[in-house]
């Protein structure tokens, strides 16, 4: 293959393959991403057939984490994780603590050094949010309290890695493996002081994301979203992910990983968040395929021969051990059966960060290649069998009900409901933003009958084209001889079109500054406020900008200007003095 073209080989065979296997898959009713696995190891040096730029493939899974983890913290939900915070902090951390410290003595068996073990118990702990979404979506369990529970466990996990990718460079060398250049900051000064410069960055880069972010990122998408183009929106999003992401690493010396990650957080406290993650999830998606296949070309088939025992202790570590740790611990937390059933269930396997860690410990040389093949071995087979894991866990849930329902029914039951007024609140707390969403745009729908001609992203797109004004009694709003600066919606009040034949008036609903607009000349009469008045302003590149890709409303304006201009001239011929003759 000509090294011209390797990319786009690279690329296309990885979206064909990946498209074939996760079809299948899905036809199999496992998770896409077993599909994309496949394709990789299919794709990889260790099978005949094509082989795929493996250097290439490493710097695409680069963008896809960055993309996963961008999209990761996009869907961030502080308020969610408060309302299940005594339930998902405790559980997560424990478990991760007890999963990890399992992986060390586990990797202690096989004779690997403590930062091989502390690497897989680490890769081991945590679970994948895509494979747990979908069980959770195929059971209709995500706005249960239990699905809320497991989904902000897996929050607690995800934060918990973030802060464990940050870290093990810095402590690679302790653990045994070696300060690759790039990852490490501070080489040659004590452990504890490298640590602490190492935290100390990534505080000062939070401190500096947290508080000049939303102050700066909403504004930027607002101001964007104004130009009414998509692409461009598109661009900004994955500018800023992007951009975030590799200056963080570039002047704080944080992970890529962790730039995106904040960068998604920042933007999620933005008007426009959802709209973002819309227009941005096609490209995470495409990239996080493409961190799958390249995964999956990673993995050596033949581990499954040399080192079957390995491969099976990390899997019944992975379903049995974290799925009776999560167990137990959310019965001592005094939480119900069913609750901990659902989230020990959907939380026995491994993905996304497992994957991601463990490329990190390779490269640190803390984890053996042998060790990489494992995790991966243990996360394609885990996701394989968690649907049945998550079916076993409701049977059992089942029975234990028919046999014990005072138990089923009474334990934890006041945690529970606690739990349940929490969610609520925030239920409520939601529907209440959205419902007054609604009513902005039924507002503007009822008082402007204009843009009911439009679609509904239309109307959300006009609410951020317009300029809020606002007019008191006896004040000029339009002055005549003026420019055409705009078009004005009057929302509210009332306000005079001052002609020669006397003054019109308008009240809420109308519009005015249509004519000059239309034209491009001056204003012919002055517009003064008989009232309190609030208009919405549409700015002349707005309004032309917005009537371009809506030529309907450039039509119902321009009628409505027509028709004031004949009534206009029928006034003005009906006031002239009439003259006789001689």
């Amino acid at each position: 293959m000509h090294q011209e073209v390797s990319l786009i080989a690279t690329v296309a065979v990885s979206f064909v393959c990946a498209a074939i296997f996760g079809y299948v898959a899905d036809r199999l009713r496992l998770p896409p991403l077993v599909g994309y696995l496949i394709a990789g190891i299919a794709m990889g040096p260790m099978t005949p057939g094509f082989v795929a730029d493996a250097a290439l493939a490493s710097q695409l899974a680069e963008m896809g984490v960055i993309l996963l983890m961008f999209g990761v913290g996009l869907h961030f939900s502080t308020a969610d994780l408060l309302a299940v915070r005594g339930i998902a902090v405790p559980g997560a951390i424990a478990r991760i603590v007890i999963v990890t410290l399992l992986g060390v003595g586990l990797a202690s068996w096989w004779g690997w050094s403590l930062g091989a073990g502390i690497v897989l118990g680490l890769s081991l702990s945590v679970a994948s949010t895509v494979v747990l979404l979908k069980a959770l979506e195929e059971r209709n369990l995500l706005n249960s309290a239990s699905g809320r529970v497991a989904v902000g466990w897996l929050i607690v996990e995800d934060l918990a890695m973030v802060l464990a990718l940050v870290l093990l460079p810095a402590v690679a060398e302790l653990l045994g493996g070696s300060a690759t250049s790039g990852l490490t900051h501070g080489a040659g000064l004590p452990l504890p002081l490298t640590i602490a410069l190492t935290l100390l960055k990534v505080g000062a880069f939070a401190v500096m994301a947290i508080f000049l972010g939303p102050k700066i990122v909403p504004w930027l998408l607002t101001l964007v979203a104004r130009t009414g183009s998509r692409e461009l929106f598109t661009l900004t999003v994955l500018a800023i992910a992007l951009g975030i992401a590799f200056g963080s690493a570039e002047i704080f010396g944080v992970s890529f990983a962790l730039g995106a990650f904040f960068a998604g957080v920042v933007m999620s406290e933005s008007n426009l968040s959802h709209r973002a993650a819309a227009d941005s999830l096609p490209l995470q998606n495409a990239f996080s395929v493409l961190f799958f296949v390249s995964v999956g070309m990673l993995f050596d088939p033949s581990i499954l021969v040399r080192q079957p025992m390995a491969v099976i202790s990390a899997l019944a570590l992975i379903i049995v051990g974290k799925t009776i740790i999560s167990f137990l611990i959310v019965v001592l937390l005094r939480y119900p059966i069913g609750m901990a059933l659902t989230v020990s269930g959907g939380l026995a396997q491994i993905g996304e960060f497992s994957f991601i860690l463990a490329s990190l410990g390779v490269t640190l040389g803390l984890l053996p290649t042998d060790g990489q093949d494992i995790i991966l071995a243990s996360a394609i087979i885990s996701i394989i069998l968690n649907p049945l894991v998550c079916a076993g866990a409701e049977m059992l849930h089942i029975r234990v009900h028919a046999k014990w329902p005072g138990v089923s029914n009474h334990f934890g039951r006041r945690r529970q409901e606690a739990l349940g007024r929490e969610l609520e609140k925030i239920r409520a707390s939601n529907e209440a933003r959205e419902h007054q969403h609604q009513l902005e745009m039924q507002e503007l729908i009822e008082t402007f009958p204009l843009f009911a001609k439009v679609d509904e992203d239309s109307q959300e797109e006009l609410l951020l084209l317009f300029r809020p004004k606002s007019a008191l009694p006896g004040e000029r709003v339009i002055r005549k001889g003026d420019r055409g600066d705009g078009l004005y919606f009057l929302s509210s009040g009332a306000v005079e079109v001052q002609l020669p034949g006397g003054p019109i008036p308008l009240e809420p609903g109308a519009f005015f500054g249509e004519m000059a607009l239309l034209s491009g000349g001056r204003r012919t009469a002055d517009v003064v406020a008989v009232d309190f008045c609030q208009f919405f302003v549409l700015e002349r590149r707005d309004f032309n900008m917005f009537a371009a890709k809506h030529p309907i409303l450039r039509q119902a304006v321009t009628e409505m200007a027509r028709e004031r201009t004949e009534m206009n001239v029928m006034r003005q011929k009906r006031d002239e003095p009439s003259t006789i003759d001689s």
